[in-house]
């Protein structure tokens, strides 16, 4: 399979890119299941894999090697993931699976009024599937059922992703310089 370009409307945190040359396909129609399951200390590369897709496009513009790149790469994925889980202890860290396949990965953490969308992050070759969104309609049924708040921290240039959360309702409520917090109210009558 000849890996697809970035999807923009998909990823929520990171750099948007040209969106795919075929039209996006639903994991559903093609037969797919979308499905989480908790990351494990062995899902180390493929969480990896995802986040370092997420800033090709910034590391395109410096001068260095591919090994000095992954470096950084690796530093930078450490350090966010201690961040993330010292800062939701008691999030929950998921790899998202299209039939039993791992293509990226969906940090939530469930408080009393709010979920948090910590992280939501596809590989390249899955953005513009539709699987964000799927993923995304899924959260906001749950959180009307318990009445609960969605939201998440977007970066401020990813317009793509600011979009895909416009459409499940997201508005922003917070511009925090480099990150926007988009946040979507319950709406228990649906």
């Amino acid at each position: 399979m000849t890996p697809a370009p970035r999807d923009p409307a998909d990823p929520p945190g990171g750099s948007p890119e040209e969106p795919p040359e075929d039209p996006p396909r639903d994991p559903l129609t093609a037969g797919g299941e979308v499905t989480l399951r908790p990351a494990a200390e062995s899902d180390q590369e493929l969480l990896f894999a995802v986040y370092a897709s997420t800033r090709t496009l910034e590391l395109a513009q410096v001068p260095w090697s591919d090994e000095q790149k992954r470096a950084f790469l690796w530093q930078q994925f450490e350090a966010q993931d201690h961040e993330y889980r010292r800062a939701y202890p008691d999030g929950i860290y998921s790899v998202v699976e299209l039939s039993a396949n791992p293509v990226g990965r969906l940090y939530l953490r469930h408080g009393a009024s709010d979920t948090r969308i910590i992280d939501l992050a596809l590989l390249p070759d899955y953005r513009g599937w539709g699987i964000g969104s799927r993923l995304l309609g899924d959260l906001a049924r749950e959180a009307d059922r318990a009445e609960r708040s969605l939201s998440i921290h977007v970066e401020v240039f990813n317009t793509g992703a600011r979009r895909l959360y416009e459409r499940f309702g997201f508005a922003l409520t917070e511009d925090k310089g480099v990150y926007l917090l988009l946040a979507r109210p319950p709406h228990p009558d649906r």
